[in-house]
């Protein structure tokens, strides 16, 4: 269906990069999301209320609780679609994780509410009655369910949409619980055995597990995650590929919301080659990128002595004595300069993000390996941290 509504309202809907494109595969899912869980509340409602059930009352709920999810999600979307404005040069993106995470918080306070419900129910079970039309919604709820978790997961995937994502998660949550709920039926209609609480207890912890993992998924964007490791081996190859540039460094990707990066880093460069000549590489480079990943790309040239073979020799010693000390370290913009008594080699070292040792215990391990190796050489060496 969700499929169907895109080739039919959404132009170019295939090119899943483009805001406008995520902004109403969003507001369509939403609306989609709305309607059905809508309807599987009024449903499940009837169904609770003809057989005396708390556990499918609580399901009916849930599925409420669902359908503000799904307004919130596409309120977000739309939001997040807004053009930059001066005080939002980069754009409104993160409000979409922002309404992910709302979602979760949703999801996380009706779990609350079911399970001091089920709490009760266990404490004074009650009389129970299955007709075949409970049995016929909670199947049907199950369906849709499971067809609700296939849509949002694809789409999902496809917008990179951490609030999609979070919706196809509680769906299939949702299955799950209400499976449980029809088994407890099924139980107490050929056994005798009331476990309607017990089914709502197990209701109730589906939905909180499911509102946890959706607020880490969606907190994680927020405070700054480490961005893909594709995406990364997928930039260095690209800027790699341009004969100009012998090396690259200090790469950050700053995410601004799905569909809205922005990319720094440092090339090396040969020394000896005319400035407007590598200007002209990198401008080029920096236009690839921004078609290819629908971003902005800046980047800072740093030039090497390539043509020195004495430079270049011993910037590979150093490289392989810095492994030696641990393979995590890496340097870069390596520079010889040479006085009357000794030689600073000045280089930078970038060191991962949580490592073990202090920067200062580092520089000097390093310092004193070179030392030792070389007596007239004395290392000049900058600190950095990886953000990749």
């Amino acid at each position: 269906m969700v499929t169907l509504l895109s080739h039919l309202f959404i132009k170019d809907y295939q090119e899943y990069t483009n805001p406008g494109v995520r902004r109403a595969y969003g507001v369509l899912t939403g609306a989609v999301g709305i309607v059905l869980n809508v309807l599987l509340f009024i449903g499940k409602y009837l169904a609770g209320f003809l057989s005396g059930s708390v556990s499918i009352m609580a399901d009916a709920f849930n599925n409420l609780s669902d359908a503000g999810s799904s307004f919130i999600t596409m309120l977000g979307f739309h939001l997040a679609g807004k053009e930059p404005d001066p005080q939002h040069p980069f754009g409104h993106g993160r409000i979409e994780y922002v309404s992910g995470l709302a979602v979760s918080v949703l999801i996380i306070v009706m779990g609350v509410e079911v399970f001091k419900t089920a709490i009760q129910k266990i404490m004074h079970p009650e009389q129970m009655e299955l007709s075949v039309i409970t049995m016929l919604i909670l199947f049907a709820s199950i369906a849709v369910k499971i067809y609700m978790s296939l849509y949002n997961r694809t789409y999902g995937k496809k917008l990179d949409s951490s609030a999609m994502k979070a919706t196809a998660t509680d769906s299939l949550s949702d299955c799950i619980s209400t499976a449980v709920v029809l088994l407890s039926m099924l139980v107490y209609q050929f056994l005798h055995i009331n476990l309607d609480g017990w089914s709502g207890l197990i209701v109730a912890i589906f939905i909180l597990i499911a509102g946890v993992n959706s607020a880490r998924e969606t907190l994680s964007p927020l405070l700054g995650e480490a961005p893909d490791e594709e995406l990364v081996m997928e930039i260095e190859k690209m800027v790699m590929e341009h004969p100009d540039v012998v090396g690259v460094h200090d790469m950050v990707v700053h995410n601004y919301g799905p569909g809205r990066m922005m990319i720094s880093l440092h090339a090396e460069v040969p020394g000896n080659i005319d400035v407007y000549q590598l200007h002209d590489s990198v401008d080029l480079i920096e236009f690839q990128i921004k078609q290819r990943f629908q971003c902005e790309a800046v980047i800072h040239m740093d030039p090497i002595a390539t043509d020195d073979e004495q430079v270049m020799s011993l910037r590979q010693e150093i490289v392989e004595l810095v492994r030696q000390y641990d393979e995590q370290l890496t340097i870069h913009d390596f520079r010889m300069v040479a006085g009357p008594t000794h030689t600073n080699l000045i280089f930078d070292v970038v060191v991962p993000q949580g490592y073990q040792k202090t920067d200062d215990e580092i520089s000097a391990e390093i310092a004193r390996r070179i030392n030792q190796k070389w007596c007239n050489y004395f290392a000049v060496i900058k600190m950095e941290k990886r953000y990749i």
